[in-house]
C-alpha cells in the first residue's frame, strides 16, 4: 500500500512540475521569453506624441479569426509601447486619429495576397491588404516600426513576400526529444494533447507571424507512422487550431512505409492501387479534422529511411502518389533532395544532382523538391548546391538549418544571416549572369508557381526558446529573409538587436559588429579554407581523425583527405569531377587552385602543404594562422559584448558572457585538434609568432572520447 501511495504522489509531483514548467511565468526584466516582441515603452517623447495621435481607436469591419489576432496584438502592443488602452470599433466613419484595417479580398492564392501597405490617409494610419494574413503581417510591421521609434510623419510602407511557402521544419520526436535540438525538449506535449493545449503554442505562433512565417512542419523528417493514426491526427489538430489564428498552416513529415506499418498492407509500393487508395483515404481523414492542412514533408530513401526506390520506383513516382491524394485539397507535397547512396567510390557532393536532375519535368505540379543550401550537409561554409537552377520544370525549395548542428550547438554565438545570404546571392549562371539562387527559389527565373523556403527550427522548451540568447537572431533572420531575401545581414542584425536587446546606439553597434563577424570567426577555428566535417559521433566534439563508420561518407577522413602530400577533396576533372555539375562560369571560379577563393579552396582541391597561396603563405602556415586567429577572435567577441553591458538586461548579459567563455575554451579545443592531427601529415612546426598547443594530440583525443561515451 505504501509503495502504491508513494508511486501516486510521485506521479502527481511530476504532473504538477510539468504543468508548471510549461506555463509562461512572469519575470521582472527580460529573460528572453518575449523574443523580439518586447514592446518596451517608447522613450522618445516626440515620437511617443506622434504615436498617441493615432491611438484613439482601431477600426476593423472584418470579424475573421486572423484579423482578430491582429487586433489583439495591436492593442497589446500599443498598451505597452505608449501606455494606452485603445478601443476597437467596427468602422472609423468620419473619425480621425486611429488605426484602420482595410481589407479588400482578391481571388486566387499568391504571395501578393499576403502583402500589405501602411500609410497615412484621412487622418488615420491605414493598414491595407488583400487577405487577413496581409492585415496581420502589416500589423506586426507597424508594431516593429513603433518599437524602433521611427517617425510616422511620412509613413508609407509597402511589402509583398517573395516566397509563397515560408516555413519552419521541426525535427521533434514523439518522445519529446528533438534531433539536433539544443534548447531543451520539444514544444509539443504529445502526451497532454489534445485535451491540454500549452499556452506557449500561441506565443510561438505570434513570433512566427511577426516574421511572416506561414507554415510549420511539426515533426521530424525521420518520421514515425504514429502521426498518421487517428489519435495523433486529433493531437495535431489541437495545435493547428492555435496556429491557424496566426495565419500558419500545419504540415506533417510522413513515414513512407506507413501503409505497411500502420495500415497493415503487404507493400508500400507507390504504384500499387491499394497503397494509393490508403494514402488518399488518409489525406481525406486529415482534412476532415484539419480543413486547412498544409501538406506532407517527405524524407525517403535517405540514411536508411524507406522510400519508392525500395520497390524499383523513382522519387517522382513516390511524390506523385502523395500529390494525387492531395488533388481535392489545397495541400502540397515537399520532397527532400537530401538523398545519397552508400558508395565508397562516389562523391556525396554529386548525389542530389544525380538523383533529381534526370527527373526534371516528371513531378506533379503539387510537388516541391526541397534542397539543402549546400551539396553536403549544413556545413559552416559550403558552395551552393549545384541542383539549384538545373530543374527548370520542377520547383526547388530552399532548406536552411537554423539550429546549430555544425555551428557549435547552443554554446557558440554564430549569426547565420551571412551564411543564408552567401547562398541566396550566389550566381548559378543557368540563364546567364545574375541567375542567383534567390531567383531560382523565388520562382522568377523559371516561373515556378509554388515557391518555398524552409528552416530547420532551433526552438525548444527552454524559457528563452533557443538556448543561446543570440540564437534567437537566427530564427528572426530566417523569417525576414524568407519574406524578403534582398534584406542585408547588417540590417537584420541591427533590427533584431534594437527590438530584442537595447535601443542604445553605441551598444547596438558593438553587438551588431560582433554578430556580423561571428560566422567567419567560427569558420576560422572550425573549418578554415573549405574544410568540411559531417562525421558521425555527437557533432559537437572535434574528431578529424575519425576514420571508421557505418559507411565511408560518415567519417571525417572521407572529407578532408589529409595525407603526407597535402589536404582537401579534389573535385576537379582529375578527381570526382563534381565541378562539372556547375555552369562553366561557376567552374571557372573554382577550377584552378591558384584562382579559387581561399574560403572554398579545400572544397575543390587537394593542395600541397607547401603550396604558396594568394595570401603569400603556404597552405600549412595559412591554415595555422586562421585556426589561431579564429580562436583568438572569440576574445574580441567577449570584449564587444562587455562594452554593451550597461545597456543590457543583467541576466541576458550574464547568460551570453558565460557562453562566450565556453566558446573561447572550445574554440581553442577545435584549434588544437585540427592543428595537432594535421601536423602528423604536414610534419611542420607551428609558424613563428604562434604559441604551440600546451597539450598533445593524445590529450585532445582523450578529451573528445568523453563526449562519445554512453
Amino acid at each position: 500500500m505504501f509503495r502504491i501511495l508513494l508511486s501516486t504522489l510521485f506521479s502527481l509531483l511530476l504532473t504538477c512540475t510539468a504543468t508548471f514548467a510549461s506555463k509562461p511565468i512572469a519575470y521582472d526584466g527580460d529573460d528572453g521569453y518575449r523574443l523580439w516582441l518586447t514592446y518596451e515603452p517608447v522613450t522618445n517623447a516626440a515620437i511617443k506624441a506622434e504615436y498617441l495621435k493615432y491611438a484613439s481607436f482601431i477600426a476593423s469591419t472584418e470579424k475573421g479569426e486572423i484579423t482578430g489576432s491582429a487586433l489583439q496584438e495591436l492593442q497589446k502592443g500599443l498598451k505597452q509601447l505608449v501606455g494606452k488602452v485603445v478601443p476597437a470599433v467596427t468602422t472609423a466613419g468620419s473619425r480621425t486619429g486611429g488605426i484602420v484595417f482595410s481589407l479588400k479580398p482578391a481571388a486566387g492564392d499568391s504571395p501578393a495576397q499576403e502583402g500589405y501597405q501602411i500609410q497615412l490617409a484621412s487622418g488615420n494610419i491605414v493598414i491595407s491588404a488583400q487577405s487577413e494574413r496581409g492585415i496581420l503581417y502589416g500589423t506586426f510591421a507597424l508594431l516593429r516600426h513603433f518599437q524602433m521609434q521611427q517617425s510616422v510623419k511620412n509613413l508609407n510602407i509597402a511589402s509583398v513576400p517573395k516566397i509563397r511557402y515560408r516555413m519552419l521544419n521541426h525535427w521533434d520526436n514523439t518522445d519529446g526529444t528533438i534531433e539536433r535540438g539544443y534548447a531543451g525538449g520539444s514544444l509539443w506535449k504529445w502526451y497532454e494533447l489534445p485535451e491540454r493545449v500549452d499556452p506557449r503554442y500561441e506565443d510561438y505562433a505570434r513570433a512566427n507571424a511577426s516574421l511572416g512565417i506561414n507554415g510549420t512542419v511539426l515533426n521530424n523528417v525521420n518520421a514515425s507512422a504514429r502521426f498518421m493514426s487517428q489519435e495523433y491526427i486529433g493531437k495535431v489538430a489541437a495545435i493547428a487550431n492555435v496556429l491557424r489564428k496566426y495565419g500558419i498552416k500545419t504540415y506533417l513529415s510522413v513515414y513512407f512505409a506507413a501503409p505497411k506499418t500502420l495500415g497493415g498492407l503487404t507493400t508500400s509500393d507507390p504504384l500499387d492501387p491499394k497503397v494509393r487508395a490508403w494514402w488518399a483515404d488518409k489525406v481525406a481523414e486529415i482534412y476532415k479534422t484539419i480543413p486547412d492542412f498544409g501538406g506532407f514533408l517527405v524524407k525517403a530513401n535517405s540514411e536508411g529511411e524507406p522510400g519508392p526506390q525500395d520497390y524499383g520506383r523513382t522519387h517522382a513516382d513516390g511524390a506523385n502518389m502523395l500529390a494525387a491524394a492531395f488533388k481535392p485539397y489545397d495541400g502540397i507535397v515537399i520532397w527532400r533532395a537530401f538523398v545519397y547512396k552508400a558508395d565508397p567510390n562516389a562523391d556525396r557532393f554529386k548525389a542530389a544532382y544525380e538523383e533529381f536532375v534526370p527527373l526534371d519535368g516528371q513531378f506533379d505540379p503539387k510537388v516541391i523538391v526541397q534542397v539543402k543550401n549546400g551539396p553536403i550537409d549544413f556545413q559552416p561554409r559550403e558552395p551552393f548546391s549545384p541542383l539549384f537552377g538545373n530543374t527548370p520544370k520542377t520547383p526547388l525549395g530552399m532548406e536552411f538549418q537554423i539550429t546549430q548542428e555544425y555551428l557549435g550547438f547552443a554554446t557558440h554565438a554564430v549569426y547565420e544571416a551571412p551564411l543564408f545570404k552567401e547562398c541566396l546571392d550566389a550566381d548559378t549562371w543557368v540563364n546567364g549572369q545574375g541567375s542567383t539562387v534567390a531567383k531560382v527559389i523565388d520562382g522568377s527565373l523559371h516561373n515556378y508557381e509554388r515557391t518555398l523556403m524552409a528552416g530547420v527550427a532551433n526552438t525548444g522548451s527552454g524559457r528563452n526558446w533557443t538556448g543561446h540568447p543570440l540564437a534567437q537572431a537566427n530564427w528572426y533572420a530566417f523569417g525576414r529573409l524568407a519574406w524578403d531575401h534582398q534584406l542585408s545581414s547588417e540590417q537584420i542584425a541591427s533590427e533584431w538587436t534594437q527590438l530584442t536587446l537595447t535601443r542604445q546606439a553605441k551598444s547596438r553597434e558593438h553587438i551588431v559588429k560582433m554578430m556580423l563577424r561571428s560566422r567567419e570567426i567560427y569558420v576560422d577555428y572550425n573549418t578554415p579554407l573549405g574544410l568540411s566535417r559531417p562525421w558521425m559521433g555527437v557533432h559537437f566534439a572535434p574528431e578529424p581523425w575519425q576514420s571508421r563508420g557505418a559507411r565511408p561518407d560518415w567519417t571525417a577522413t572521407y572529407y578532408h583527405r589529409a595525407d603526407s602530400a597535402g589536404l582537401g577533396f579534389d573535385r576537379t576533372a582529375s578527381g570526382s569531377n563534381a565541378l562539372a555539375q556547375y555552369r562553366p562560369q561557376v567552374q571557372a571560379q573554382w577550377n584552378d587552385p591558384d584562382k579559387t577563393p581561399l574560403p572554398y579552396l579545400l572544397w575543390f582541391h587537394h593542395v600541397s602543404w607547401n603550396k604558396k597561396l594568394s595570401s603569400g603563405r603556404t597552405l600549412w602556415d595559412e591554415l595555422c594562422q586562421r585556426l589561431y586567429a579564429g580562436a583568438d577572435s572569440v576574445s574580441w567577441m567577449q570584449q564587444q559584448w562587455d562594452m554593451a553591458k550597461n545597456d543590457l538586461d543583467p541576466r541576458v548579459y550574464a547568460d551570453v558572457a558565460g557562453r562566450l567563455k565556453v566558446q573561447r575554451r572550445e574554440a581553442i579545443w577545435w584549434r588544437d585538434a585540427w592543428l595537432l592531427y594535421l601536423q602528423t601529415f604536414s610534419r611542420q612546426p607551428v609558424p613563428k609568432g604562434l604559441t604551440p598547443p600546451e597539450r598533445t594530440l593524445e590529450d585532445v583525443k582523450k578529451s573528445v572520447s568523453i563526449y562519445l561515451m554512453r
